[in-house]
């Protein structure tokens, strides 16, 4: 596995590794001793997420999961392709309010770690992609909360994207007030 780090404070870059011959290829995506022997450790996940968008052009996000229910994501690709994103917004962060976004595909591999207080989003860049999860929380819709899509500088490539009426109602990055901090995160 290879473990790449960013520039926001707990947010990494995982690409297992493949390993094809004729018949195609096998990929162990998830395993805690493979990183624990390299330095990673990652809170236990409890929950596992797949959701496909049809359409190229689909956004999803920003969305987060407040105190006491934060979560920890895992996330990867596993049909098409998208634009993946993470927003710190642990207000006492040195990084509070930038951001990073990846390409995860079928085809790379990668999956990015998104550890709790960050937002998260993404766009999906071809039709009928699949996104995976997992996730070190249960769902909790009385601590779910978005940031409107547009309003944190994030450069999508796109500008009329298909949204839910939840992400297209979201507050403002500057009305958003940060349930965490580095503290709580943790």
């Amino acid at each position: 596995m290879k473990i790449d780090t960013t520039h926001l404070q707990g947010v990494l870059i995982l690409t297992p590794r493949r390993h094809g011959d004729a018949r195609g290829f096998f990929s162990e995506t998830w395993n805690r001793r493979t990183l624990e022997a390299a330095g990673v450790f990652l809170p236990e996940f409890v929950q596992d997420n797949h959701s496909m968008s049809a359409r190229a052009g689909t956004l999803r996000g920003l969305h987060y999961q407040a105190p006491p229910h934060a979560q920890g994501k895992l996330v990867r690709c596993g049909r098409g392709r998208l634009f993946d994103v993470a927003v710190d917004v642990r207000r006492d962060s040195s990084t509070y309010g930038q951001w990073l976004g990846i390409e995860l595909s079928f085809e790379n591999g990668r999956q990015i770690w998104i550890p709790p207080g960050f937002l998260h989003g993404f766009v999906t860049r071809e039709p009928e992609t699949e996104i995976q999860y997992k996730c070190t929380d249960y769902y909790a819709p009385d601590c779910d909360g978005a940031v409107r899509w547009d309003s944190v500088g994030i450069d999508w490539g796109l500008r009329d994207p298909i949204l839910s009426e939840k992400d297209a109602q979201a507050v403002p990055f500057d009305a958003f007030e940060s349930p965490f901090t580095l503290e709580s995160t943790t």
